[in-house]
């Protein structure tokens, strides 16, 4: 059984459309979603996280149809560009909110989380505000978050974008490890072939509303049969972020 599995999806925003998208994730695979500013990456998501209602298709998270519910009933755990940390709450406090929420306890969801903070290395930020961190710890602290609940889905938007090049490659070996540490699928949006390479199992690439490519990053750069791939591969990394 695939973790995701997008069929036949259109969707509507504007003059904007989505088009007979499909799309699959296996279990615990790392899936890099590519293309332009404009392409309908960070649509798609917004439609997988419930953000945005389908107008035709499907969307299954583990066997389980998803389209119709609320984003707090889809088991995903998702991590904007910028984080979006709570600037009032502690690191420790962010990390536990979605247990918190969700009726467990705040010593109880400490507990809970204590395996993940040591993963990330996070222990000595814990009551820091979120105010003080830099743009890697901040990322790492979203990602601790998004990961609290166990979400069946980890969804990254770019997690990686507005940061240093040096810290870039670090936060990505970070991903790629507590990754393949939990076993999650995860989707993750980027325009960088360096990137993609350094974290991903497949990639694929959006044009226009339209998957107009996926596999392994090579045999797509390779085959390079859309308009599309060839530019996107070759531009130079991150020109269009």
């Amino acid at each position: 059984m695939n973790a995701l599995e997008i069929s036949g999806l259109s969707l509507q925003a504007g003059a904007f459309r989505l088009r007979d998208v499909d799309l699959v994730v296996g279990p615990s695979e790392y899936f890099a979603l590519m293309g332009h500013t404009g392409s309908g990456k960070s649509l798609l998501l917004k439609s997988v996280c419930g953000l945005a209602r389908i107008k035709e298709g499907s969307i299954r998270l583990d066997g389980r149809e998803i389209s119709a519910l609320e984003p707090r009933f889809r088991d995903i755990g998702y991590v904007p560009q910028d984080g979006g940390l709570f600037p009032h709450l502690t690191v420790l406090r962010n990390i536990v909110f979605p247990l918190v929420v969700r009726g467990t306890s705040v010593k109880r969801s400490v507990e809970q989380v204590r395996e993940l903070v040591a993963l990330l290395g996070l222990e000595a930020l814990l009551e820091r505000s979120t105010r003080a961190l830099s743009g890697g710890e901040r990322q790492k602290v979203a990602l601790a978050r998004a990961l609290a609940r166990q979400p069946k889905l980890l969804i990254l938007d770019e997690p990686v974008c507005a940061l240093d090049e040096p810290t870039r490659r670090d936060i990505c070996g970070e991903l790629r490890r507590v990754q393949q540490e939990f076993g999650i699928a995860t989707l993750h949006v980027c325009h960088s072939r360096e990137e993609a390479e350094q974290v991903s199992d497949r990639i694929g690439v959006m044009h226009e509303g339209r998957l107009v490519a996926s596999g392994h990053l090579d045999q797509v750069v390779k085959t390079g049969a859309h308009e599309a791939v060839r530019r996107l591969f070759s531009a130079p990394d991150c020109v269009t972020r």
